[in-house]
């Protein structure tokens, strides 16, 4: 187990200085922040002196080697329009998007595993039909017109539910939160469910699929000639041998879901990462677009090795694989 770990963890090590690189000329190679930054009234000299000070002038191997040499210490540029830390900027905006990707995926499980059951092993019922097509609704509606459908009928014709911001907070440890206050539950509820619908649709699915799939396998048949109860044999045999599948899915989705709430908090006004981002990029503030990009790299490596050890728990056979290997 310890040689499997190390070796996940090296392979991590290489990805993310892979797509460093990679994020690093990308965002570089595109557009010039001075354009922005600098009023176009300024003279050449004056041009000059805000490109020196940014480092702008010099070549882009050389401002990637001073970055990767300021990233071993924790620094990873400064934003060029506040003159802060740009991680600082991204670490306080993170726990909002954490907050908000957790209460959506939350949702897609909690209503994804038992509608998804349900259909499986009831297919032929109107209400496993109904869940089904309401799963295509799920991926086919856009994610910004559901949003602004929320919008319409919660908040500008029932008035239930605040349109945007993310209410009041309360500090734990630290780290700002909402979903322990009942104003900052009213502001989460919209874009969370907003967020989640796809998620729902594709765990419902996959549980679905998965289910009628162990029904019909030789273990339950055996199950069921022992007498086995039918609830034991859902919980025990079939959700035991569908959720690696799940398990997958839901820690990719987690990782999906914290990089690309972009369109959700735009739409919300919550303010998390995906909307600094999105500040950045109009002012073309590219160390917090590296650093952005950089940090959601590194969650969703980690994220991958935590669902790769998850599977040792849930399926022997891993073990002994990683064991051999």
């Amino acid at each position: 187990m310890v040689a499997y770990i190390s070796r996940r963890l090296a392979q991590s090590v290489v990805v993310v200085f892979v797509m460093s690189a990679l994020v690093f000329a990308g965002v570089y190679a595109i557009g010039n922040p001075i354009d922005i930054l600098i009023n176009p009234q300024a003279d050449q000299a004056e041009i000059e002196r805000a490109t020196e000070a940014l480092g702008l002038d010099q070549p882009l191997p050389l401002q990637y080697w001073t970055f990767v040499s300021n990233a071993f210490t924790g620094e990873l540029g400064r934003s060029f329009s506040s003159n802060v830390p740009a991680i600082d900027l991204i670490l306080q905006r993170m726990p909002a998007t954490v907050e908000l990707a957790f209460s959506a995926m939350v949702m897609a499980i909690v209503l994804g595993l038992p509608l998804g059951l349900w259909a499986g092993l009831r297919p032929e019922t109107k209400v496993a039909k109904t869940i089904m097509a309401g799963s295509i609704l799920g991926f086919s509606l856009p994610t910004f017109w559901v949003g602004l459908m929320l919008i319409m009928i919660f908040s500008v014709w029932l008035g239930w539910l605040p349109p945007t911001g993310r209410g009041e907070t309360v500090n734990v440890l630290g780290v700002e939160v909402s979903f322990l206050t009942a104003d900052g539950l009213r502001h989460l509820f919209m874009p969370a469910l907003n967020l989640a619908l796809f998620k729902l649709a594709l765990l419902i699915r996959l549980t679905r699929a998965g289910t009628r799939e162990a029904m019909v396998q030789d273990y339950v048949r055996f199950a069921r000639a022992k007498g086995v109860p039918e609830r034991r044999i859902v919980r025990v045999h079939v959700l035991k041998n569908i959720m690696i599948p799940i398990v997958t899915v839901i820690g990719l989705e987690f990782g999906s879901v914290i990089a690309f709430a972009i369109v959700t908090e735009t739409i919300f006004a919550w303010p998390g990462m995906g909307k600094l981002l999105i500040d950045s990029i109009n002012v073309l503030d590219r160390p917090v677009i590296v650093a952005y990009l950089l940090v959601i790299v590194v969650m969703f490596v980690f994220i991958n090795l935590a669902v790769d050890l998850l599977y040792t728990a849930l399926d022997p056979r891993v073990r002994l694989t990683g064991a051999r290997a």
